[in-house]
């Protein structure tokens, strides 16, 4: 419920130009989905600045780091009074996005033209 307020947190190597990152607005579009509306209706990038403002009820908010080396971390945080969910996952190393990438390839091979995402792939 709106009570519950939603953060997204990502971090990445101190090249990458988008912020947030598109697995970042991916995380805030489930979370906008899971509130019955659209991530353009809910998210929030304007808390930083000369207009500091206490969060809207409801809203998801983002923070996005650079620094370093770091292939991607990310984070959903779900927070209420007195207590918090964080869900995250932290990439080491690109490699494992090229093995995500050859084992699509792979299950690619033979299949007729057409659209298909990560989650034919993966059969979800």
């Amino acid at each position: 419920g709106p009570d519950w307020d939603i953060e997204v947190l990502e971090m990445h190597h101190r090249h990458k130009l988008d912020a947030p990152s598109g697995t970042a607005l991916l995380l805030g579009q489930s979370a906008a989905k899971g509130r019955g509306t659209t991530l353009q209706a809910l998210s929030r990038f304007d808390r930083i600045g000369s207009d500091p403002h206490a969060r809207e009820e409801g809203t998801i908010g983002y923070a996005s780091l650079r620094g370093g080396s770091v292939a991607g971390d990310h984070m959903v945080i779900f927070a209420t009074e007195g207590e918090r969910i964080e869900l995250g996952h932290r990439a080491e190393s690109r490699a494992i996005f090229a093995r995500g990438a050859v084992k699509a390839a792979l299950w690619l091979a033979g299949k007729p033209a057409g659209r298909y995402s990560m989650q034919d792939v993966l059969g979800l």
